[in-house]
């Protein structure tokens, strides 16, 4: 009896021994990186929505920020966000009998650059795209476009984030 409870505290420390280095979110972040920025994405898309570009690039930093420790910095960031919206459009889905449009569906897409200047191995460059459906009897406008646009950046930031940090 002495001893099975030795092998059961030696047992439970191994296994929290074994989770110390596991992270919840799923990043590999290296420990010399300590820094991140986000570079302005610029709007190219066709359809510009004013004021998106800033919104995306905050999206990105709260993620970011949020699920790493690493520190938000203007300039020299160990690892570097940059790139352009390339697509904002807003496009029928389906259609009623009357053939007006019973459902839209509104879709942004961004280029994204990737540096780690600890390891340029990691860099990447690629594209993200994300839609969000609604009723085509309602305008894209107030909170029904907060709403998408929230939506549809919390995707897109994820899928950066797990395709920078996380290697997913």
């Amino acid at each position: 009896m002495k001893y099975t409870k030795y092998i059961f505290i030696l047992l439970i420390a191994s296994t929290l021994y074994g989770c110390g280095f596991y992270s919840f979110t799923g990043a590999s972040i290296p420990p010399d990186v300590k820094t991140f920025q986000v570079n302005h994405f610029e709007n190219t898309s066709l359809l510009i929505e004013p004021g998106l570009e800033r919104d995306f690039k905050l999206a990105l930093e709260d993620l970011i920020q949020n699920q790493t420790n690493l520190g938000l910095v203007p300039s020299n960031g160990d690892l570097v966000y940059e790139g352009e919206i390339t697509n904002y459009r807003i496009s029928p889905t389906t259609a009623t009998s009357q053939n007006t449009a019973a459902q839209n569906r509104l879709t942004i897409g961004v280029k994204v650059r990737f540096f780690n200047r600890k390891k340029e191995e990691d860099d990447l460059e690629t594209s993200f795209s994300f839609f969000y459906d609604y009723p085509g009897s309602s305008q894209l406008i107030g909170s029904q476009k907060a709403t998408a646009h929230e939506e549809i950046f919390e995707r897109l930031t994820q899928d950066i984030f797990n395709a920078t940090l996380a290697k997913w």
